[in-house]
């Protein structure tokens, strides 16, 4: 492979922000793993965010690749699989897997699309100092007849229109816009991009923590909700506490602390993998735990916290919750599932045209 943008590389990344801002390039912030595709005539490499490969996870991507894009390019989009009109990045994370018998299979029952909406070398030219205009335009141009499973990005420039996208298209599970300067040049690695993503807020209860790696303080707080049968379930966890509130939320807990005898929690039988497959606690083991310790701290689940989440895969939390406040007018038993407002709209298939 000889392009004049070699891997890895960085892709380029994005800050947070309330609100959509004026003036700028608009895409939808689609849900899925960000890959910078290298294709050098026959010869394709996938890369990942933290610049491994990720070819032989998707190889139906591969013929699908030098189908439509350019004989030589570097490209930038993001990986994704939809079930039922909808991006489901539970089946996306199914796809890697050690087996090679497995990711076959898997190509076939739940193929992967590519959705492309930047572009960093054409032909023997570098497009990273080039303004964003400049290498969209290129980008439309090179996927004009492009077909399924690879996509061109929609974009605009009409801010009204990508507030309508915002507000729509979370329903086909997007998690909402990024905005782009025009003018700007590709710089990997760095956030010159903007995200605004959806924010919702849930009252969780409180059921058990992680402790920091510094020390016998508050890491994260576990949180659940009570489903249709009143059972328990955990549904993800809020962190990136300050230092000093770490310590005191560990002070405000631990009379909570349920550690030496944890009869009665309803997360209990976390240990015994088979109790997982009814209900949703900490500590599952999953392949992408790697090393990571997954034992946790009960708490007596009395306390409820509001959180702010962004959007729901599946019955959990898709990212980290946001620690907002605690209540203490709600009883941990009204926390239920039923307060989770799930957006509707149009299918995958309606928002890239």
């Amino acid at each position: 492979m000889d392009l004049p943008v070699m891997p890895p590389v960085l892709p380029m990344l994005a800050r947070a922000a309330d609100r959509i801002p004026l003036g700028m390039s608009y895409e939808a912030k689609w849900d899925g793993y960000r890959a910078l595709v290298f294709r050098d005539g026959d010869e394709v490499e996938i890369g990942s965010r933290t610049g491994k490969s990720l070819a032989r996870y998707f190889p139906e991507l591969l013929p699908a690749l030098r189908d439509n894009l350019p004989r030589r390019c570097v490209a930038d989009g993001e990986i994704v699989v939809a079930r039922d009109g909808h991006l489901d990045f539970d089946a996306l994370q199914e796809r890697i897997h050690p087996a090679e018998s497995r990711v076959r299979r898997l190509a076939a029952e739940i193929p992967a699309a590519y959705i492309v909406f930047d572009l960093l070398a054409l032909d023997g030219r570098s497009l990273l100092a080039e303004p964003f205009r400049e290498r969209r335009a290129l980008l439309t141009e090179a996927l004009r007849q492009t077909a399924p499973p690879v996509h061109l990005a929609p974009a605009t420039d009409d801010h009204r229109l990508a507030q309508r996208w915002f507000e729509e298209f979370e329903g086909a599970g997007l998690d909402g816009v990024v905005a782009k300067r025009p003018d700007a040049p590709y710089r990997p690695g760095e956030r010159t991009m903007v995200k605004i993503k959806h924010e919702r807020t849930a009252d969780c209860v409180v059921a058990g923590l992680r402790l920091h790696k510094s020390g016998p303080v508050v890491g994260s707080l576990l949180l659940g909700l009570h489903d249709g049968r009143g059972r328990l379930q955990q549904v993800g966890a809020c962190g990136a506490f300050p230092m000093r509130r770490r310590a005191e939320l560990m002070d405000e807990l631990r009379p909570l602390l349920m550690d030496d005898d944890p009869t009665g929690h309803p997360w209990a039988d976390w240990r015994n993998a088979d109790a997982h497959t009814e209900d949703r606690m900490p500590g599952t083991p999953n392949r992408w735990s790697g090393q990571k310790d997954p034992s946790w701290l009960p708490l007596r689940p009395e306390r409820v916290c509001e959180v702010a989440y962004d959007h729901l895969q599946g019955d959990r939390f898709r990212h980290t919750a946001q620690f907002r406040r605690w209540r203490d007018d709600r009883t941990p038993e009204s926390c239920t599932y039923a307060q989770l407002d799930r957006p509707v709209g149009p299918d995958l298939g309606a928002v890239l045209g």
